[in-house]
C-alpha cells in the first residue's frame, strides 16, 4: 500500500513512513494510491464483532507490510484498553431514526483519542524499529493537543510540543495539556487563533533544515493514520442498524474537515452511505464553500463550541484532491491562492464532485444552546455544544426514513459553561479526573513568530 501527496512533488511513501512524516514535503497531505475497498459480505460478517477485531479488519488493508498482523492487533488492543465503555463507540437513539455516537469514552474524552491512543502505539513499534527518536509539533484548536499528550507523555523517543490559541480552548481542555508533569511534554499557548497555530505549524513542516535537524512528525489530522483510525467507527455504527443491508447517513461536527473525511473514506472502501453532512457553528467557511462554490476565509469569530473554530479546514484538500480527479497541480494552485490571497474558488466540475458526497449546514449559538436544552429534556442526553451543533444540523437536513447517525465529539464536561447556560446542569468530570483542576500548569506563552517557536522546541527537545 503507498501513499501520495495532494500536491504531487513529494516521494510516494509506504504506511508508516507516511505515518511518521505527516505532512508531505511539498506542502501536501498523503492519501492511498487507491482506497481498498470490503465486499458487502465482509462488511456483514464485522456484525457481532468487538471494536478492535473490526478495526483491525477495517484498517490492515491499508497499512500494507508496514507491520504484521501480530504487531497491528497488539497496537489496536493496547490503544482501547483504557477507553470507559466496553463498546468503546456506544450507540445512544435520540429519536426515530436518529442516534447519537457517542464518542468520548477515551482518555481525554474526545474522539481525538480514538486515533491517538493508536498512533501512539504505532510511533513506538515503528521507533523502535528504526532506533530513532522525534520531535512532534501539533496544533489544536483544543483536543487533539490534550489526546497527542495523552499518547505520548513520558515516552523516551519521543518529545511532544502542542501550540494552542491563547484563550481560545476551555478551561478543562488547556488543564489536560498544561497539568501533564512528563519532561517530554511542553505546552505551548499561542498569542493567535488556532488558524495561526496550523500556519506556524505548517511553516516548521515546510523549514526543511529545521524539520530534519529536530527530527519532525506531526499528529495533526494531516496525518493520514488518524484519518484512518477514525474509519472504523463509521463501519461499528452502521453495522450495527443493519448495514450493508440498508444506507445509513452520518452528520459530523467539524472545523479541520478529517474526521467527516473518514466518512467519506468509508463510503469509498463501500460502506453504503447515503449522505454525508458537515455540521458547522458560526465559522461556517465549509458551508459556504459547499454552498457557493467560494472558499473564503474572514476571519475566525470565538464560539461556545472553540473546536471548530477554525477558516483553513487541512483536510478539505483531500476531498478536492479526489473532486479534481487527483489533478495535483490544480490542488497545488489552489491552495498557493489560499495562502496568497486567503481564497480561492473551486471549479465547477470539482464542486459537482464535493456535492455528490457532501451536503451541509450552519447553526448560530442561540441554536447550540437550545438543542442543548432540548434534547436534555426531550431525551436526557447531554450534549457538549460541538455535538449539539451536529445534532440540530441533523435535525434540519435529515430523510425521516434513513437512520441518522450524528456523531459526539466531546463529553459536556469539557465544555461546563456553555452546558450550564444552556441545560442548567454542571457537567461532573469522570472520577479518574476529578483532580485535573487542584493540578500545577505548566505551559510557555509564545508569540506568534516562527523563529521564536523554532528556538523553543530547539532549546527544549531532548538531545
Amino acid at each position: 500500500m503507498r501513499y501520495v501527496s495532494t500536491r504531487g512533488q513529494a516521494p510516494v511513501l509506504e504506511f508508516d513512513a507516511a505515518m511518521l512524516t505527516g505532512l508531505a514535503r511539498d506542502g501536501g497531505l498523503y492519501v492511498p494510491e487507491t482506497v481498498p475497498e470490503l465486499a458487502p459480505a465482509e462488511i456483514a460478517a464485522l456484525s457481532g464483532l468487538g471494536y478492535e477485531e473490526t478495526a483491525l479488519r477495517v484498517m490492515r488493508p491499508f497499512t500494507g507490510a508496514a507491520f504484521t498482523e501480530t504487531e497491528l492487533t497488539r497496537a489496536i488492543e493496547t490503544a482501547y484498553r483504557g477507553f470507559g465503555h466496553a463498546a468503546r463507540a456506544p450507540l445512544v437513539q435520540l429519536a426515530a431514526n436518529h442516534f447519537l455516537l457517542e464518542l468520548f469514552h477515551g482518555p481525554t474524552l474526545a474522539f481525538k483519542d480514538f486515533a491517538m491512543q493508536l498512533i501512539g502505539q504505532l510511533f513506538q513499534i515503528a521507533l523502535a524499529r528504526e532506533g530513532r527518536r522525534i520531535t512532534i509539533v501539533g496544533a489544536t484548536s483544543g483536543d487533539t493537543g490534550s489526546a497527542a499528550i495523552e499518547a505520548f507523555r513520558g515516552l523516551d523517543n519521543v518529545d511532544v510540543f502542542i501550540l494552542f490559541p491563547e484563550g481560545r480552548v476551555s478551561d478543562v481542555q488547556r488543564r489536560q495539556m498544561t497539568t501533564p508533569s512528563e519532561a517530554n511534554v511542553h505546552a505551548i499557548a499561542l498569542q493567535g487563533d488556532f488558524d495561526d497555530c496550523q500556519a506556524r505549524l505548517k511553516d516548521m513542516f515546510n523549514d526543511f533544515a529545521f524539520r530534519d535537524a529536530v527530527g519532525l512528525a506531526g499528529v495533526n489530522s494531516i496525518n493520514w493514520a488518524r484519518v484512518l483510525a477514525q474509519v472504523v467507527y463509521y463501519f461499528t455504527s452502521a453495522v450495527s442498524l443493519g448495514a450493508p443491508d440498508r444506507a445509513m447517513s452520518f452528520t459530523v461536527p467539524t472545523g479541520n474537515f478529517g474526521d467527516i473525511f473518514a466518512g467519506y473514506i468509508a463510503k469509498r472502501m463501500g460502506l453504503p452511505v447515503a449522505d454525508l453532512v458537515v455540521a458547522t457553528n458560526q465559522n461556517d467557511i465549509l458551508h459556504r464553500c459547499l454552498t457557493t462554490g467560494r472558499y473564503e476565509t474572514r476571519g475566525v469569530t470565538p464560539s461556545i463550541s472553540p473546536s471548530m473554530d477554525i477558516q483553513v479546514s487541512s483536510n478539505f484538500e483531500r476531498a478536492l484532491f479526489d473532486a479534481y480527479g487527483r489533478d495535483s497541480a490544480t490542488v497545488a494552485d489552489a491552495m498557493e491562492e489560499l495562502k496568497a490571497t486567503g481564497r480561492f474558488a473551486v471549479g465547477d466540475n470539482a464542486l459537482s464532485g464535493l456535492r455528490a458526497n457532501f451536503r451541509s449546514g450552519r447553526v448560530s449559538e442561540d441554536e447550540t444552546l437550545a438543542a442543548i436544552a432540548r434534547y436534555r429534556t426531550a431525551t436526557g442526553e447531554l450534549l457538549c455544544p460541538h455535538s449539539a451543533v451536529g445534532v440540530a444540523v441533523a435535525d434540519r437536513l435529515r430523510d425521516p426514513a434513513t437512520p441518522m447517525i450524528t456523531l459526539a465529539t466531546a463529553h459536556p464536561a469539557k465544555f461546563p459553561d456553555a452546558v450550564e447556560r444552556a441545560a442548567g446542569i454542571r457537567p461532573a468530570l469522570p472520577p479518574r479526573m476529578a483532580n485535573l483542576f487542584s493540578l500545577p500548569e505548566r505551559m510557555t506563552v509564545l508569540p506568534n513568530d516562527l523563529a521564536t517557536l523554532e528556538r523553543f522546541v530547539q532549546e527544549r527537545r531532548r538531545q
